[in-house]
């Protein structure tokens, strides 16, 4: 049911958000069962598969459900996932689906399946010096699963009761279908028409993801319904980074194995190293969790105001508050 990795290395405590943070951590795998009472299934099974990224100093601790890419694996982001929980969060990256269609309604609604089990279920898999706090949560999606954490936040009160505090896509796609969207359509070409209930939202691009790596395959955050678009349709408050010469895919971890690893590699126009990117959109993420799912907005006002050296080259800054 449950699997601990190796113990992870840590660095030395840093105060910047593009290095990892002071806090040890640990990665559990938590596998999906049948709800059962028999002694061979336990109670609490989590209703998609889950890997989890703990601090393991005791403490409690803002959650972060992190929402893979299209036909990714969540273990293709285990770098991310780390650099975000060595700040002080616990990571939630559900496996959505294998193999999936056009349309996302279903991964909506597994996602709040997997929120709706977070109260009762998390804790029981977490070091037991470790507690969750559900009173301070964030919903963040890469690719497809951008789209999937902006379809739910639309119509989370259909959905689930948690109150979710910060909205985040990672290069988003709202359709991957000749540049198209697909079902169901979150972006509606109307400016700030996304009502989030007054939750922050962040919108983080690629630079290279519109263009296409060769004539064979279409872009991969095709425009028209790209990050772009996601950010024209955020209500204040909302933050938008572009940056400039990286890929779709190179917020992913170094070594991506298997068939489908190897053809993240193929299929996008990639940036020169996948390190700078990953580093980049972990350290926006922490200092946008930071000021709406904590509370302080010190980090975020620091890149605001071009304190911070950043990892990357941005294209595009842009933000409404």
């Amino acid at each position: 049911m449950v699997m601990n990795s190796a113990p992870t290395i840590s660095t030395p405590a840093s105060t910047n958000i593009f290095n990892l943070g002071k806090y040890p951590t640990d990665f559990i795998k938590i596998e999906s069962k049948i709800f059962s009472f028999s002694s061979n299934v336990p109670l609490f099974s989590p209703p998609k598969p889950l890997l989890v990224c703990s601090p393991t100093e005791t403490g409690e601790f803002p959650v972060l459900v992190l929402l893979h890419g299209y036909l990714l694996y969540n273990s293709f982001y285990s770098q991310l996932i780390q650099h975000i929980a060595s700040h002080g969060f616990i990571v939630v990256a559900p496996q959505l689906y294998i193999v999936a269609g056009r349309d996302s309604h279903e991964e909506i609604e597994t996602t709040a399946k997997v929120i709706n089990w977070l109260p009762e279920g998390l804790v029981h898999f977490l070091p037991p010096q470790v507690n969750p706090n559900l009173k301070k949560l964030g919903l963040a999606g890469h690719s497809r699963g951008g789209k999937v954490a902006f379809g739910l936040a639309l119509r989370k009160l259909n959905l689930t009761t948690l109150d979710i505090s910060a909205i985040i896509g990672i290069d988003p796609v709202d359709g991957m279908d000749k540049g198209r969207q697909t079902p169901p359509p979150v972006l509606t070409n109307t400016p700030h028409s996304f009502d989030l209930g007054g939750s922050g939202a962040l919108v983080i691009g690629s630079g290279l993801g519109e263009i296409k790596r060769n004539p064979l395959f279409p872009p991969c955050a095709p425009k028209g319904v790209n990050h772009e678009d996601f950010y024209n349709e955020c209500r204040k408050p909302a933050y938008y980074f572009v940056a400039k010469d990286q890929g779709h895919l190179d917020m992913l971890d170094d070594d991506t194995r298997g068939i489908r690893g190897k053809a993240t590699f193929c299929f996008c126009k990639n940036g020169k190293s996948r390190e700078p990117m990953r580093r980049f959109v972990g350290g926006v993420v922490v200092a946008f969790l930071k000021g709406y799912v904590e509370g302080d907005m010190r980090e975020l006002v620091g890149l605001r105001e071009g304190h911070e050296m950043l990892p990357v080259e941005l294209q595009r800054f842009e933000y409404r508050v």
